[in-house]
């Protein structure tokens, strides 16, 4: 799990974008930045080369090729410990930053007074998170693995894949109960080249317990796109209302903790850090989110056994959103379907995709206290898959 770190460029370094390895390791002072102390690094610290001059983008990107963003700015990294900081430094869970890259909300963090463990995939930065991990006391750990490449089937690959039991194990760890208050904050980026499979992934894993959350209620805080924002936070006869938007809306409280100009980022290409301003980005925003896991969950009737069929159940409905409910229950054979809509507070005429999150909870729930409900839906749904599948 702990990869060795060869073959690294010779000018790569923190200092001039992020100033993580400044002399005090200390961030820019003045308007929009952080007031609170900071905590200075060791005199000792070594400054590292230069990074290569941010480059402005020449042309306007046409579609995502970029996969890994960072902060532009110490005001973005500054804000982002802001808002994942609760009570006195050293206080609360542990915090895992995702592939952190140049390390600038890194240092943000340990100024801060953080622990932090960073968790890096490309052995271009990782040679310099690992220096700078090398001049504090323990305040920091530096690992070779990619979270967004987490528990695979095929337990014998090597790093950067991530085996979940594996590092926490090595990082002292431990589960807890659902119930229990958040182990372990994971700040960062979700991929920009699929975002979309990482948060169906992530689901899941949370619905199945497993994972990450095999050891508690472990709270995300990442920055997302716009339209991914949307499509997790839609309600019912909004555009983009979908059965992630369920799943998400009822596994998590989604808390949107700030909006920034897609232009205050850069991103890493051709040995460079490449400045994404530009007038087509100018209005274009990433959220910073948290998605913190329900205490009530999971229900004698909603378990991480059962959880899948929920999932099949919300995805089943929601496509055939513009069918009647009543339908669908007479669909699924149940024996008194108006009595289901009584208990909905839904009418013969309301669509399948009227009922909003904590419907499809109540709704599943009810069919599993049922002792006439044979699950249906769930021969449907593989049905379903199954003709799309065929040729």
């Amino acid at each position: 799990m702990w990869g060795s770190v060869t073959g690294l460029p010779v000018r790569l370094s923190l200092a001039t974008v992020v100033g993580a390895c400044f002399r005090h390791c200390r961030w820019e002072t003045g308007s929009g930045f952080l007031t609170r102390p900071h905590r200075c690094l060791s005199q000792s610290c070594v400054e590292l080369r230069s990074l290569p001059k941010v480059e402005k983008l020449e042309a306007p990107l046409k579609n995502k090729k970029w996969q890994r963003l960072f902060p532009g700015n110490a005001k973005v990294a500054n804000t982002v410990v802001e808002l994942l900081q609760a009570g006195p430094p050293g206080a609360g869970p542990r915090v895992l930053e995702c592939n952190p890259g140049p390390g600038m909300i890194t240092s943000a963090l340990l100024n801060a007074g953080l622990q932090v463990v960073a968790l890096e995939s490309d052995l271009t930065f990782l040679r310099y998170l690992t220096t700078l991990k090398n001049h504090l006391d323990g305040q920091l750990e530096v690992i070779y693995c990619d979270f967004f490449l987490r528990d695979p089937s095929n337990r014998t690959l090597s790093p950067p894949v991530m085996f979940t039991e594996t590092l926490f194990k090595n990082l002292g760890i431990k589960e807890v109960p659902w119930a229990a208050d958040v182990p372990v904050k994971i700040v960062g980026f979700l991929p920009t080249k699929n975002e979309r499979n990482v948060l169906w992934k992530l689901l899941y894993d949370l619905y199945s317990c497993s994972s990450i959350y095999n050891y508690g209620r472990v709270e995300l805080n990442m920055f997302i796109s716009e339209k991914e924002y949307k499509k997790i936070t839609s309600k019912p006869g909004e555009k983009y209302y979908q059965p992630i938007s369920v799943l998400w809306q009822t596994a998590c409280e989604i808390k949107l903790l700030h909006m920034e100009p897609l232009s205050s980022f850069v991103t890493f290409k051709n040995g460079s850090l490449v400045s994404l301003k530009n007038k087509e980005l100018e209005k274009k925003h990433l959220y910073f989110i948290r998605l913190t896991p329900r205490r009530n969950l999971f229900t004698d009737n909603l378990t991480s056994v059962n959880s899948y069929n929920f999932i099949c159940m919300v995805k089943q409905c929601l496509n055939k959103s513009k069918s009647k409910l009543i339908d669908m229950f007479s669909s699924w054979c149940i024996c008194e379907p108006e009595a289901l809509l009584q208990q909905l507070n839904k009418q013969n005429h309301e669509l399948i995709g009227s009922l909003y999150p904590e419907e499809f909870k109540y709704l599943f729930e009810a069919l599993e206290r049922s002792e006439t409900f044979t699950q249906k839906w769930i021969y449907d749904h593989f049905m379903q898959n199954a003709a799309l599948a065929s040729p």
